[in-house]
């Protein structure tokens, strides 16, 4: 088979050009990918991390991405699952966590880990959420207008992460910005145009917060306490321990995906609930009846993560389609969130939509996000204490959105309160 080279016509996937656009363009660009029928080809720009030719195929259905997501020995993630180009050896120290492995290492590191969130350590974790969320509340009437992202969204699933890992308040500053460099995308508010600088500043953000972890496993040895890094420190599965690597690489995971996927969809979810007027009057209406649903169409709608990447294993067809051993495919859940095939008027945001078979937290199969309970009791408790107790909030302008083309991620967006 013959590998074209870009194979659609004013779209390119890999530009940050395109990721710079208005939504509303790129969601457009989406749906002509979709209306293909098959995945469109793109190449790779040149650059130290690629090779000349390089280049993947855009999984944009909604049939797609669920069927490679189920198929892990076809579709691997061991390659790298966050970065289309194969990144090298130094950064796997820092960012190889389970996201980018296959069974059956996958499975005894989420085994492990599994395992230490026990029914009482999720107990502690659901009341500790409604408390913080609690707090940042009573925190946001003494503030007034603000910028909703630092005083709101920011702070919850940071401030629930680092209380799950027993990381005190004085490394919060730390570990805020490491992760917003570590997700910066080509956003120069966090990261160096220069890429020589940008590896080395992503470099030196992981090894910060994997350095932090490691000290504080090393004391919880001597010194256990109640938290999931003394419960991950000591965890014994059949044997198996994490390794001081595999512990800090997990740490990123949880800290970088666990903080930015939830901060992003309540973000969203004040603006949203801004630009749709009606849907916010229906939510109020009945706030407990209708805000399960309204959590699961705000990840849908807004996909906060946007893909993963997957290489295939051997020659195989899929949906139709065939792909070669080594090639790359990019499973696009922002893409597959609007199908039209499988959602009704998938443009409109509707808090009663079901059935809702969304994959913002990815599809089914082994790397489903372990996290998705925790980010939905998250979003579900921020929006029930500001809807209840500040009913009138809203976004008073328009979102500074994050460039970058793998977090759907807001940066500032001011608020007021009535």
């Amino acid at each position: 088979m013959t590998v074209p080279t870009n194979s659609v016509e004013g779209i390119d996937l890999s530009l940050m050009e395109f990721w710079g656009q208005p939504l509303e363009a790129r969601h457009a660009d989406f749906a002509r990918l979709r209306a293909l029928g098959k995945p469109a080809y793109f190449i790779v720009p040149e650059s130290p991390l690629s090779v000349p030719g390089d280049g993947y195929y855009a999984f944009v259905s909604h049939a797609d991405v669920d069927a490679a997501s189920r198929q892990p020995d076809l579709f691997s993630s061991a390659r790298g699952a966050t970065s289309i180009e194969d990144l090298p050896a130094e950064f796997n120290e820092y960012f190889g966590s389970m996201i980018n492995m296959d069974d059956p290492r996958h499975a005894r590191l989420r085994r492990i880990v599994s395992r230490a969130f026990t029914p009482k350590m999720v107990k502690k974790f659901e009341e500790d959420v409604q408390r913080t969320a609690a707090g940042i509340v009573d925190d946001l009437l003494v503030t007034g207008p603000c910028d909703f992202v630092q005083h709101v969204s920011a702070r919850l699933p940071l401030k629930i992460i680092c209380e799950m890992m027993g990381i005190g308040d004085e490394h919060y500053d730390m570990v805020l910005r490491n992760t917003n460099i570590i997700l910066s995308g080509a956003d120069p508010e966090f990261i160096s145009e220069n890429m020589d600088e940008a590896i080395t500043q992503l470099l030196t953000a992981g090894k910060d917060l994997a350095d932090l972890v490691t000290e504080i496993a090393a004391d919880r040895a001597a010194h256990p306490q109640d938290d999931v890094i003394t419960a991950l420190a000591s965890a014994n599965i059949d044997g198996e321990q994490l390794t001081p690597a595999e512990l800090g690489s997990f740490f990123i995971l949880l800290v970088v995906a666990g903080n930015e996927t939830t901060r992003t969809a309540i973000s969203h979810a004040l603006n949203l609930l801004t630009e749709h007027p009606d849907q916010r009057a229906l939510l109020l209406a009945d706030l407990d009846g209708r805000l399960p649903a309204a959590v699961e169409e705000i990840v849908r709608y807004v996909s906060p993560v946007i893909w993963m990447r997957r290489t295939v294993t051997r020659d195989c067809t899929l949906n139709g389609h065939d792909y070669r051993e080594g090639d790359k495919a990019v499973l696009f859940y922002w893409a597959a969130n609007r199908d039209e095939s499988v959602f009704t008027d998938p443009g409109k945001f509707d808090i009663t939509r079901t059935p809702n078979p969304h994959v913002g937290f990815g599809a089914a199969g082994p790397h489903f996000c372990l996290g998705a309970h925790l980010a939905k009791r998250e979003i579900t408790a921020m929006l029930r204490e500001l809807l209840t107790r500040v009913p009138a909030v809203h976004a008073s302008g328009e979102p500074d959105r994050l460039l970058s083309s793998f977090i759907n991620g807001i940066k500032h967006l001011p608020c007021e309160l009535d």
